[in-house]
């Protein structure tokens, strides 16, 4: 499958507001998704987070494909709930729910990837149901800035050679 990325709310609120600290590695991903033509999705659930502060009017989605959130979805979303067991101390219930909500939606619809902000719960608990096992889906952060080879499936990071040059000596 080609790979394809789950947009979350809190990359989207980087991309269009200059003035957040990763904006920048925001729209340096976007660009690159463009350019290499990788799907970006578009979740009914980030679009209801979204709009608590800002119309999604405001949100460059003709190069997205929007996904509701169905009957299938709730079902895996009640699985990696129940998967995870306990939530981290501190973490809301409300937001640990949409989160799950998302990486199961990313599951049921192999979307390898998850583009978020932070080490936030989305991050924390993709990576633990990866960690188990559960899943293959993985979040990229922002905040650990621009990797041109972030999307390969393998997970190798940083080793990224198409088109560079090395010298023998």
């Amino acid at each position: 499958m080609k790979t394809a990325v789950l947009l979350d709310t809190g990359f989207l609120i980087s991309l269009v507001d200059q003035k957040r600290p990763h904006h920048g590695v925001a729209a340096q991903y976007y660009r690159a998704m463009l350019e290499q033509q990788v799907p970006m999705y578009f979740s009914a659930i980030v679009a209801a987070e979204f709009a608590i502060k800002q119309p999604i009017t405001d949100l460059p989605l003709h190069h997205s494909r929007s996904i509701p959130f169905n009957i299938l979805h709730a079902q895996e979303a009640g699985h990696w709930w129940n998967a995870l067991g306990k939530r981290d101390e501190g973490d809301a219930r409300h937001i640990v729910r949409d989160d799950v909500k998302l990486i199961a939606q990313a599951c049921r619809e192999s979307i390898p990837f998850i583009l978020t902000e932070d080490a936030s719960p989305l991050y924390r608990y993709c990576e633990r149901l990866k960690g188990a096992g559960s899943t293959e889906t993985r979040a990229i952060k922002l905040v650990d800035g621009f990797d041109a080879s972030a999307f390969r499936e393998d997970g190798q990071r940083g080793l990224l050679f198409e088109n560079t040059r090395v010298d023998e000596e």
